[in-house]
């Protein structure tokens, strides 16, 4: 089954408008009035979406937001999509044809931008457009490989599986990333606060204390000198220390937007990383097992399926790897093979691929490859999980206990010698 090629894909891909609602009223063909409202990018293409549609229109508007007590807005984000993609598949497997399917969503969401994504959808599949090239029109949520996929389900008549197998991929994908965040977010949260309890009480508490211990008349031990004079200092620079911050942080976002050398080569270190990096090695090799079995099945050839799942992968290393297997397989190698040369897979992962190979059934046992990497990264999330907390704890109580016996320290000093 042939699917556009990507460069062709691209080509057709429009870039995003701002999407509008307009109200109207006109007249249908057998003259009766009526009126309602379309979504489109722009007035002249909503009049021209509703002659499509056999409405001759006598007044087209767009539609007042409501300044106060209208619902909010969100972000569309992936998950979103996913959900959408779950609701079509089913509602299309119990019968339900395309358009009303896009009616029932756009209609029971609760985000309005969904809403005003899936009737702009829906739009402009009633005025004659497939769902892929619909899909095309909004590049910032249906990537490349949705919008291909879509196209190939609907050549081959087969939509409504197509969009099932869609929804799985995007769902395993989603669920992946989830945890791949929960594993960063905990203990990343933990260390920001232990930085600002630290922070605030070298700043305020530790120099109230140091106002005490300067009428004692004795020397101060060590410990607590030490912390007085950390005191001192962060009181004497901490706006050189939040400059310095605030000035990496727009030089590392500036740097990952701008230098594709400096993203592939912090792609290199983060799968350098102890205990994390094992975590992000194993989601790429679900990712890439996920992507090329949900393409192949599709009946996209292997070599656009394996350019797929290059650009899924979401990191430089495994990118350039399976570009670099794209091109071997593309001159007659095998994939296994292409695979184990590359050095990128566990042998039990090239293994199961040769197998697949000789069987014919490559794409489930790289879904089966996926169900098992999948499984390891959420036991691996756990894991870290429960190994942090308890570590997480003791770092802090060494710090904030540490600060509070350097503070203590004079005062016992000065009792046991009373």
């Amino acid at each position: 089954m042939a699917v556009a090629t990507k460069p062709a894909a691209k080509a057709q891909r429009q870039k995003p408008a701002k999407i509008s609602t307009f109200s109207y009223s006109g007249v249908d063909k057998k003259g009766n009035k009526i009126s309602g409202e379309v979504v489109a990018d722009s007035l002249a293409l909503a009049k021209a979406q509703l002659r499509k549609q056999g409405v001759i229109p006598r007044k087209v508007a767009k539609k007042a937001e409501p300044l106060f007590g209208g619902a909010r807005k969100k972000p569309i984000k992936p998950v979103d999509i996913a959900i959408m993609s779950r609701q079509l598949a089913t509602m299309m497997k119990a019968g339900v044809p395309l358009v009303q399917s896009f009616e029932i969503i756009g209609k029971g969401h609760e985000n309005p931008s969904v809403s005003d994504l899936v009737f702009a959808i829906k739009t402009d599949i009633e005025a004659g457009s497939s769902m892929g090239e619909a899909l095309k029109k909004q590049p910032q949520y249906f990537d490349d490989l949705f919008c291909d996929l879509v196209s190939a389900g609907e050549q081959s008549g087969a939509l409504e599986e197509m969009l099932d197998r869609i929804a799985t991929y995007k769902e395993k994908t989603e669920a992946l990333k989830s945890k791949i965040k929960k594993a960063l977010f905990y203990p990343t949260a933990v260390i920001i606060a232990a930085i600002i309890v630290t922070s605030i009480l070298l700043l305020f508490v530790v120099p109230t204390f140091e106002e005490m211990f300067a009428g004692f008349g004795a020397e101060l031990p060590a410990f607590t000198q030490m912390v007085i004079n950390m005191s001192k200092w962060l009181s004497s620079n901490w706006w050189i220390i939040l400059i310095g911050i605030v000035l990496f942080t727009v030089a590392f976002k500036q740097l990952k937007k701008t230098s594709e050398n400096f993203r592939n080569n912090l792609d290199k270190a983060i799968l350098k990383l102890p205990v994390v990096g094992v975590i992000l090695n194993k989601a790429a090799v679900a990712r890439f097992a996920r992507t090329l079995s949900t393409t192949f099945a599709a009946g996209v050839p292997l070599v656009e399926a394996l350019e797929s799942a290059a650009g899924a992968s979401g990191n430089y290393v495994y990118r350039s790897g399976l570009l670099k297997i794209r091109d071997e397989v593309t001159t007659g190698m095998q994939l296994n093979l292409s695979m184990t040369n590359s050095a990128l897979f566990p042998g039990m992962v090239n293994q199961m691929v040769a197998i697949g190979e000789e069987s014919g059934a490559i794409d489930h046992m790289l879904t089966k490859v996926a169900d098992i990497y999948e499984q390891e990264v959420d036991d691996l999330v756990d894991g870290l999980s429960a190994l942090l907390e308890p570590i997480i704890m003791a770092v802090l109580g060494v710090l904030v206990g540490g600060l509070i016996i350097a503070m203590y320290l004079p005062i016992f000093k000065l009792a046991s010698v009373v």
